[in-house]
């Protein structure tokens, strides 16, 4: 059965954002969803290490619940992993704006962090997809910031959770100001540092923009244009590879994919 939030990797690549379609998201729920409110932000509290190392619990769950755990997982590196279309097991007992069903009326977004004070800092182009790509969400259901709770604020009683780990009212108000007009994306330069994982030179952690001759031995291997920029089409080219050699097809060429390239004559 196909769930109703077939929408979300439209709305977030709309909004300019890195997308990744988990394989199965469009039928995986808890059943499916009611009315959408809003978004319920999330952190993982999962390991310190990896771009999405929670990813497999999101999907099947923990042993004190069952999955899927949200509909989106963000990585560090800003990418959207989209999980489930349908109801998932992330609000619990709560209450805002009125609303109490936080499972059929919210959309889940876990994102990956340790929340430890002062241990995870927050990277910057994973805050700004994440204030993006809530902002993406509520233009969809017609909702203004004030639609958007942390699970802190959720949860009842007061203080059952603490995620996420960072001001609420200081997020919804760069929400706010998406999307009253301030859309512009930070890029990411060329010489980004690479995330937890990457290894330097040869095996940088590569993505959009970055360029240069390692990008024209990518393009070689996925059989594009060889120009030395990694631009959309390559991304796709790296996304279909992904896909066809049952990786997560986030278009990003890390360890597991420059693995996998060493693997394919």
């Amino acid at each position: 059965m196909t769930y109703s939030l077939t929408w979300l990797p439209d709305i977030l690549l709309g909004a300019g954002l890195k997308v990744a379609e988990v394989p199965g998201w469009q039928s995986r729920g808890r059943g499916d969803v009611g009315a959408i409110f809003g978004v319920i932000c999330h952190h993982t509290a999962g390991p310190m290490s990896g771009n999405m190392p929670s990813l497999r619990m999101l999907i099947d769950g923990r042993p004190d619940l069952s999955g899927p755990l949200a509909q989106l997982g963000l990585g560090r590196d800003g990418t959207y992993y989209v999980i489930a279309a349908g109801r998932c097991n992330h609000a619990g007992h709560g209450s805002w704006q009125g609303r109490k069903t936080g499972n059929a009326s919210f959309i889940g977004i876990e994102a990956e962090n340790r929340g430890l004070p002062g241990v995870d800092p927050w990277p910057a182009i994973q805050m700004d997809a994440y204030q993006h790509g809530v902002a993406a969400i509520l233009r969809h259901l017609g909702r203004g910031a004030e639609a958007c709770a942390g699970h802190k604020e959720y949860a009842l009683p007061p203080g059952r959770k603490p995620d996420p780990l960072f001001d609420m009212p200081t997020f919804r108000s760069r929400v706010e100001a998406i999307l009253g007009g301030q859309q512009v994306l930070t890029l990411i330069p060329s010489s980004e540092p690479p995330q937890p994982g990457a290894t330097q030179g040869a095996r940088a952690t590569l993505r959009r923009p970055r360029s240069g001759d390692v990008v024209k031995a990518v393009q070689a291997k996925v059989g594009v244009t060889v120009d030395g920029e990694f631009g959309p089409r390559t991304e796709a080219a790296v996304r279909a590879f992904q896909r066809l050699h049952g990786l997560v097809p986030d278009g990003i060429v890390g360890p597991k994919t420059w693995a996998k390239f060493d693997d394919v004559p």
